[in-house]
């Protein structure tokens, strides 16, 4: 029998640096997406739709009668006939709302475009045998190449922009160069967009007054002074997302979610993330639950000795909180007197078209690209965020600036969402495998510190976030917290989206929410019985959390020094501290 011949081990490691290296080099020009993975869906669909007969001969059929229907529309159009439109956009596209758009020939060119995109849906869903992961990889994917060559993003095609050219005279297509080249100035040089200058952490931003407390390797600790005579005696600890900076949760002081906790009597203590570089490729998911929130909880104790403590985790946060909570319940740790989760998943079989970015081949294509560089930089992660809402995110903004030729005014939301971060390597590729791609934290199988955790460990009261329109976390996915926990559960759906329904500031006209709850161990209700059940509520959602923490919280008494030197928490310097400033 012939040896089995081996490669060498050098052998085996150069090619897989070579692998790696053209992985990270493609991915350059693909603002992270695997090509391989779009390529294989765009297989499995085209093969099946190439061995359905019946499917070709429907399409040509729905062809020829969208040919038809729009032929009679164009002749009752031209003619200035009142006449129903052949097809409406769905309700999230506002591209062709404006009225110019309803005048001949803007009329017949934008339901054009909107019936041929209706065919090519039809074109790729509902073909037997491709698998419902492909169908949606490949659905999102040529909806995204079609809306490059919509109407709305053309001069000659846009009436809005023909008239604001016809009134200015041309300018407009000046300034819009003079817009396109500033931003290729700013991209090629790392700047931030214009104004950003004017949203300066510490300045601008983040101004709630405080102090740094702990500081290690990964976080910063910010204690916020009292605002109160008196405080509540259970302390609040904030984990932000690190996919972003805490202070969108402490922006302007109108619509600071710190300051409007302090101005109620509550001691804050908030997590800010180190933005991580090459040196922390290897910092693990356990990393930011060890250095980021058990070690924030100890600090808290030491500088509030004896309470318990109301822990907030906001997106990835949230997540990273749930962990940690489990484990702590698992291991009879009970310094946790709520939970609260804003826009953040537990179970992500549901977590929307951020799915269509995690499978085994983006994984590794986005692990290769990590590991040239140690982390995920934030243009190739901003890449894909956007994507899930080009229209708005993408198209719109480039009409506007560069076509119409206006800049639309910064705001410190805004300047916030261009104040990005990186990820981690290792951390990264944790947090997609085991969250995003096995779902192990759902199914019991996460481990901390060598063992399973289970949510349904959890005795504190949660009171859980989700947002209507959330593209990141939907609400649906969030809301299955209900199934894989056995406490209560105070559930609230904010108006808006992942960060405009999370900062929804009191005086907010336009927010309003539903809220229930769910006490332990009551019978589950699926989300569309819980709609029909939720109580409705005008205004921002903070108000009711606030009364809720009130409610879950002992009496007022002095507020707690800041920090606790003697102990080893000494303040480190005043808030926004260091960490938030880093590029």
């Amino acid at each position: 029998m012939e040896p089995i011949e081996r490669d060498s081990y050098s052998s085996t490691a150069i090619a897989d640096i070579i692998d790696r290296a053209a992985h990270a080099t493609l991915s350059r020009f693909t603002a992270g997406l695997s090509p391989m993975a779009i390529a294989g869906a765009y297989l499995d669909w085209a093969a099946h739709l190439a061995a359905a007969p019946g499917k070709q001969v429907q399409l040509v059929q729905k062809a020829a009668r969208k040919a038809t229907r729009l032929g009679n529309y164009a002749l009752r159009a031209a003619s200035g006939a009142p006449v129903e439109r052949c097809i409406e956009p769905l309700p999230q596209d506002r591209r062709f709302a404006a009225e110019p758009w309803q005048a001949w020939p803007y009329n017949l060119i934008h339901q054009s475009f909107l019936m041929n995109q209706q065919w090519w849906h039809n074109a790729v869903t509902g073909v037997r045998g491709v698998s419902a992961k492909h169908v949606d990889i490949v659905d999102f994917t040529t909806r995204q190449v079609l809306d490059i060559f919509s109407p709305s993003n053309f001069a000659l095609t846009n009436p809005i922009v023909t008239e604001r050219a016809r009134s200015a005279g041309g300018m407009n297509f000046v300034q819009g160069a003079f817009n396109f080249l500033e931003d290729l100035e700013r991209v090629g040089s790392g700047r931030k967009p214009p104004e950003c200058e004017n949203f300066r952490p510490g300045r601008e931003v983040a101004v709630t007054p405080g102090k740094v407390v702990m500081r290690n390797r990964l976080v910063e600790l910010i204690q916020y002074e009292p605002a109160t005579p008196k405080v509540r005696a259970e302390p609040i600890l904030i984990v932000p997302a690190w996919i972003m900076k805490y202070y969108i949760l402490d922006l302007s002081p109108a619509d600071s979610l710190v300051r409007h906790l302090v101005s109620k009597g509550h001691t804050v203590f908030m997590v800010s993330w180190k933005n991580p570089g090459p040196e922390d490729r290897d910092l693990s998911m356990d990393d930011y639950r060890t250095l980021g929130v058990m070690a924030a909880l100890d600090a808290i104790g030491a500088i509030v000795p004896g309470s318990r403590i109301h822990a907030t985790g906001y997106c990835i946060g949230g997540t990273l909180l749930a962990i940690a909570a489990a484990a702590m319940a698992r291991d009879a740790d009970r310094r946790l007197a709520s939970v609260s989760l804003l826009a953040a998943q537990t179970d992500f079989t549901e977590a929307g078209e951020l799915m269509l970015f995690v499978n085994e081949s983006q994984l590794s294509f986005l692990e290769d690209t990590m590991w040239e560089q140690g982390f995920l930089d934030t243009r190739q992660m901003a890449g894909a965020f956007q994507l899930l809402r080009s229209n708005d995110l993408v198209w719109s903004r480039m009409v506007h600036e560069y076509l119409m030729g206006e800049r639309a005014p910064m705001s410190d939301l805004m300047a916030w969402n261009a104040d990005g971060t990186r990820m981690p390597y290792r951390m990264h590729s944790e947090y997609l495998r085991h969250l995003f791609l096995e779902n192990d934290l759902a199914e019991g199988r996460y481990g901390v510190a060598g063992k399973p955790v289970a949510l349904s460990d959890i005795r504190a009261p949660l009171f859980v976030v989700g947002t209507e329109h959330d593209h990141v976390s939907p609400w649906r996915s969030v809301y299955k917290i209900h199934a894989l926990t056995d406490t209560e559960v105070t559930f609230v759906l904010a108006s808006g989206g992942h960060n405009v329904g999370i900062v929804a500031e009191p005086g907010n006209e336009k927010a309003q929410y539903r809220v229930l709850k769910r006490a332990a161990q009551e019978r589950h209700l699926d989300p569309d019985a819980w709609m029909a059940e939720a109580r409705e509520g005008k205004g921002s959602w903070w108000n009711e959390w606030t009364r809720w923490l009130a409610q879950h919280s002992g009496k007022p008494r002095r507020p707690p020094p800041m920090g606790a030197p003697t102990k080893g928490y000494a303040p480190v310097c005043a808030a926004p501290g260091t960490y938030v400033l880093g590029d």
